[in-house]
């Protein structure tokens, strides 16, 4: 009897993990967008204290996933007051003309168990770049990934700020979208 039971148990749960999951908002007080990059070859970490996401997602039905996030780019933390001020200026994010950056999905498949590869369209400054970003998504809703930008591709560090030598141009960014 002991041994059903154990066996019960265990395909419950190996087939309630199986099960499709769908979400309809993301939490943003539990969710967050950061990055890296180096700076003089130190590596460095910022974050984005405002930021708006819309997320459709049913897990059996990807090809119906739909999702946006729209970064407030003036909300950026660098950990420095004074580097803050200067990306938002017009050789950074120019947030006078360009207030935000958007990421839209145009479509996502499956890579394995709770595992995605989500392809879109960034836009910063007014330049779009279609992107692909691994996904993963936890049984409690947490969808996480990171993608790599260039600076370069998208005009972030002009003029004196355009070569590498000082900023990469490597950014990761990173995010954790908490979905309910």
């Amino acid at each position: 009897m002991k041994y059903l039971f154990t066996t019960l148990t265990l395909s419950t749960i190996v087939l309630g993990s199986a099960q499709a999951a769908s979400y309809q908002a993301v939490v943003p007080e539990k969710s967050a967008i950061t990055f890296s990059y180096k700076q003089m070859g130190v590596a460095m970490d910022g974050k984005f204290r405002k930021f708006n996401a819309q997320v459709s997602l049913d897990t059996a039905k990807l090809d119906k996933a739909k999702g946006s996030i729209d970064i407030d780019l003036a909300s950026i933390d660098t950990g420095s007051s004074e580097a803050d001020q200067e990306v938002v200026g017009k050789s950074w994010f120019n947030v006078a003309a360009h207030p935000k950056a958007s990421f839209v999905l145009k479509s996502l498949k499956s890579t394995g168990a709770s595992q995605y590869e989500a392809m879109g369209q960034l836009t910063i400054k007014g330049q779009t770049r279609d992107i692909t970003a691994p996904l993963k998504l936890s049984p409690q809703g947490a969808l996480t990934g990171s993608f790599l930008l260039k600076r370069a591709d998208f005009g972030i560090g002009e003029g004196m700020w355009a070569k590498f030598d000082v900023v990469a141009n490597e950014i990761t960014v990173h995010f954790n979208l908490n979905l309910k």
